[in-house]
């Protein structure tokens, strides 16, 4: 076992690992940019390491200032969280190559799944059901053409090293091809430095739901059950759930098993997701891997009792799974609301500013994971990401219930701060989300809606990130 883990990232996550990390006796190490010396992880861990300015390329993308902070402290092991470096197979080998543990997939997996044209080609060959789309990158405007027309409209143009909901366009019109494309080679090559993509047949009116799986270096793979994170902002999640409601038992089954089959298949090692896409008429192809620890982990954890992230550090310190497939038992109903500093009311747009006030909710049954506190300055560097509210009930019913009024107790204010709490209340009192009937496009209708409502105009849902 490790004695000491450098954690490679900020926020809530850093924290969340810092805290697995105390339970194993573990001592940890944070690092942290210029603007967040007063943060919680700086505060709680047992060592800190300054790695440089605000910017995330100064600081948590500077890998060289990251492995330097490693050897000074004597870490035997970095756990990067989620974003930033959590998927770069670069950085996975500069920490193999200086004896430094990678908590995650090694870098030729990550190399290989992090290509999503290479993916999805490797995924159809281990017999995974695959969108109909290009076998690989897309090379030229013509290329795109004849692919989206033998696809047929609508399709989605992806960033082959894209992620976290960035680099996508969606095309319904042939005429609007050739500048989609275009666009998206250019938003690929300034945010991710590779302007490849793919295309693929966009499925209206579907849910995303993705599935869990821990893989450990003996050969042993289990899936921990689905969440359905169909209720999304620019691609980017809101709402969470788990088990996802309104899903035929062999279709949930036969998408947990393709999961851990794929996983298998790529030599996986650590905790990942397998992202699906599921039809109105309940078929279900995979969309993308992510080899990493997802935002929403913590609500399978609710749902299974199973300590994701300390087991991602024993599997990484070689130890073999402790569990088989017979001992994953979900109970009950879990969700997770993200609550963002951003507007709704103006696209989402990220709200920095300083908090005033910070109270979250409590009472039974209610997780709150978060790095925020009273005089706490959201900048304007980083995700907006305030907290994780995340609540387990009997059934989905009592879930909605316990996470509204886990809402309404929420108290947030701060100078020129907004926050995504109303909006969530709302999307929690809509008819067809208490049905079970949304889709990823629940979001674009509610502000279809409300738009219309107040006269005002906004941004579409589908417009990319703010950076």
């Amino acid at each position: 076992m490790f004695s000491t883990v450098l954690v490679a990232n900020r926020g809530e996550i850093a924290l969340r690992i810092a805290r697995a990390c105390r339970e194993l006796g573990i001592r940890t190490v944070a690092v942290y940019s210029t603007a967040d010396l007063d943060s919680s992880v700086v505060r709680f861990a047992d060592e800190a390491v300054h790695i440089g300015h605000s910017p995330s390329k100064a600081s948590y993308l500077n890998a060289p200032a990251i492995i330097e902070a490693a050897k000074l402290s004597g870490a035997q092991a970095i756990h990067p969280g989620y974003g930033f470096l959590s998927e770069d197979p670069d950085f996975a080998e500069i920490c193999e190559a200086n004896g430094i543990t990678f908590i995650g997939p090694s870098p030729e997996v990550i190399q290989r799944l992090g290509d999503k044209a290479e993916a999805r080609a490797a995924m159809a060959e281990a017999g995974l059901p695959v969108l109909p789309g290009s076998t690989g990158a897309v090379a030229t405007a013509a290329d795109a053409k004849e692919i989206a027309q033998q696809t047929g409209y609508p399709v989605i143009i992806k960033a082959v090293a894209g992620g976290g909901g960035r680099g996508m366009a969606v095309v319904r019109d042939p005429d609007d091809l050739l500048a989609a494309y275009r666009e998206t080679r250019a938003h690929a090559r300034a945010v991710f430095g590779d302007d490849r993509v793919y295309l693929e047949r966009y499925i209206e009116d579907a849910r995303h739901v993705e599935v869990q799986i821990l893989c450990d270096r003996h050969g042993a793979a289990v899936h921990l059950g689905e969440r359905d994170c169909s209720v999304q902002r620019r691609h980017q999640k809101l709402v969470e759930e788990a088990p996802a409601p309104n899903l035929p038992e062999e279709l949930r089954a036969a998408m947990c098993e393709s999961a851990v089959r794929g996983a298998v298949a790529a030599g996986y090692v650590g905790a990942g997701t397998f992202e699906f896409v599921v039809t109105p008429s309940r078929e279900f192809y995979l969309m993308e891997i992510n080899c990493r620890l997802q935002v929403e982990h913590p609500v399978t954890e609710m749902l299974t009792g199973i300590d994701i992230v300390r087991e991602q550090i024993l599997i990484a310190a070689g130890l073999p799974l402790g569990m088989s497939q017979e001992d994953v038992v979900r109970r009950g109903v879990a969700m997770e609301c993200r609550v963002n500093a951003e507007d709704p009311a103006r696209g989402f747009a990220p709200t920095p500013g300083r908090l005033t006030e910070f109270v979250p909710p409590g009472g039974p049954f209610v997780r709150v994971d978060t790095h925020s506190y009273p005089d706490w300055l959201i900048g304007p560097d980083y995700d907006s990401l305030l907290a994780k509210t995340v609540v387990w009930a009997p059934d989905r019913e009592q879930a909605i219930a316990r996470m509204d009024r886990a809402l309404e107790e929420f108290r947030v204010d701060g100078h020129g701060v907004r926050t995504t709490i109303g909006f969530l209340r709302r999307t929690l009192a809509r008819a067809e989300f208490r049905a079970a009937q949304h889709t990823t496009g629940l979001v674009g209708k509610m502000l279809d809606s409300e738009e219309d409502e107040s006269g005002n105009a906004r941004c579409t849902a589908e417009e990319p990130t703010a950076v």
